[in-house]
């Protein structure tokens, strides 16, 4: 075999299995139905190595409705969160006002736990997108409010007017900000307002230390942890397969990095998780 398709064959191959977890977590941010594998066997996988709950993220109207069905289908395991991810917005054109409807109606049931993922993209998204954007992440502000659910950010690129929106629109009690991207000052900011900050596989990667400064000054009774898989796979597994069966190698890293037992760290973010979702 010529070694680049080698490369690529292995590159294929989910990682093995970790250590288990001693403190049960759960998983706050992943896509069961984008990962190759039925929903039974990654609940499964992560079962295993003490990863007992994931939160099942819908990012459109069909994903979400995915959603709210596979966690009524899972109440033990699986909550659901809602949303129109930030890049949908400007291309519903007319349709972004009867597509925010569908997700105020799932916003209702009771398996769905979180508005999400919402927020601002301008990697993705030029200039003439902001507009819609902006609606729409006023919008699903509104519906996390009106249903008593929390709130679970998409920020790239974004930093300042995520903020400045939250400000300005009052966040909802519990608000997330998903695969936290900013910098330690950000943290502090963060902090400050009580939202909470879920780390996920780049945490890890040698080009982070940005992230890794602001988890270093993030409280712990305000860390989550997630894979967003199949997305973010952590070192040294990078490029595979990622699924929320390997949450505890990016939890082993961000222990090292906030100087604290994974014990102690998993025990946090366990209660953090619970507090964010299960009161919701």
């Amino acid at each position: 075999m010529p070694k680049s398709a080698k490369a690529k064959a292995e590159q294929s191959v989910p990682p093995p299995p970790p250590e288990p977890l001693a403190v049960p977590v759960a998983d706050s941010h992943t896509h069961l139905d984008m990962q190759d594998t039925t929903v039974e066997e990654a609940l499964a996988q992560a079962a295993a190595v003490g990863v007992t709950r994931v939160v099942q993220i819908g990012c459109d109207v069909e994903r979400a409705h995915w959603a709210a069905r596979t966690a009524a289908e899972h109440p033990d395991r699986i909550w659901a969160a809602v949303a129109l991810h930030p890049n949908e917005a400007p291309r519903l054109g007319d349709g972004l006002a009867a597509a925010l409807d569908e997700i105020a109606a799932l916003a209702a049931l009771p398996q769905v736990r979180a508005i999400g993922e919402t927020g601002l993209d301008y990697f993705r998204t030029g200039d003439e997108g902001k507009a819609a954007q902006h609606h729409s992440f006023r919008r699903h502000i509104e519906i996390a409010k009106e249903h008593g659910k929390a709130l679970v950010i998409h920020d790239r690129d974004a930093h300042d007017d995520v903020l400045r929106i939250l400000k300005e629109e009052g966040a909802p009690a519990r608000t997330v900000f998903h695969c936290y991207s900013g910098d330690a000052a950000m943290a502090e900011i963060c902090a400050a307002e009580g939202y909470y900050m879920s780390f996920a596989g780049n945490v890890t990667f040698a080009s982070a230390q940005p992230l890794r400064d602001a988890l270093a000054v993030a409280p712990p009774e305000l860390l989550l942890v997630e894979t967003d898989a199949p997305f973010l796979t952590p070192a040294p597994f990078r490029g595979r397969p990622n699924a929320p069966y390997l949450i505890p190698v990016t939890l082993r890293a961000m222990a090292a990095v906030k100087g604290m037992t994974e014990d102690d760290l998993a025990a946090h973010i366990a209660a953090n998780t619970a507090r964010v979702f299960a009161d919701a």
